[in-house]
């Protein structure tokens, strides 16, 4: 590894964190198209710019009761609703399997962090001692993809010792 180079994370951390064919971090922001839940991805409705219903007295969105709202914008008991189905799906997902994918964000928050050039070794390091208590506290309660979740805190963890090593 020459003076420049960074050693990359480990093919297994890149498998199980969805980076397997990806470079080790992708800067580029989309628009958001759809929202993760537990039982699958869920759409996000566009905002669009058009406004309708505007009340004569010109007020706009949120200044009472004749307020108007954007087209195509939900109402507050539509958007009362897909809360009320998004939380039951929620209630319905192990608490274990949506904890391990709040440790898979803590890796990919370091893997970030890492990424960058210089490594930013202080805020990677917040992340990767996150996902070490949760992993630690929790440990035999995490379900079946305990294993994958230790395995991939245990790659970041590897890489952040050899960029701490590499580190001028």
């Amino acid at each position: 590894m020459g003076p420049t180079s960074r050693p990359a994370l480990p093919s297994c951390a890149r498998k199980h964190s969805g980076l397997r064919d990806a470079p080790l971090l992708d800067t580029t922001v989309g628009v958001v198209s759809s929202l993760w839940t537990p039982d699958g991805e869920r759409p996000v409705r566009p905002t669009r710019p058009s406004l309708v219903g505007t009340p004569p007295d010109g007020s706009t969105r949120g200044e009472g009761p004749g307020a108007a709202r954007l087209a195509g914008e939900p109402t507050e008991a539509e958007l009362a609703a897909e809360m009320a189905a998004v939380q039951a799906e929620i209630a319905r997902t192990p608490a274990a399997a949506i904890v391990g994918n709040h440790c898979m964000g803590l890796f990919q928050l370091a893997a970030v962090h890492l990424s960058q050039d210089p490594p930013n070794l202080a805020e990677a390091a917040v992340a990767i001692d996150a996902f070490s208590a949760v992993i630690n506290v929790l440990k035999g309660r995490l379900g079946p993809e305990e294993s994958t979740l230790i395995e991939a805190l245990q790659s970041l963890q590897m890489a952040f010792v050899q960029m701490k090593q590499a580190a001028p």
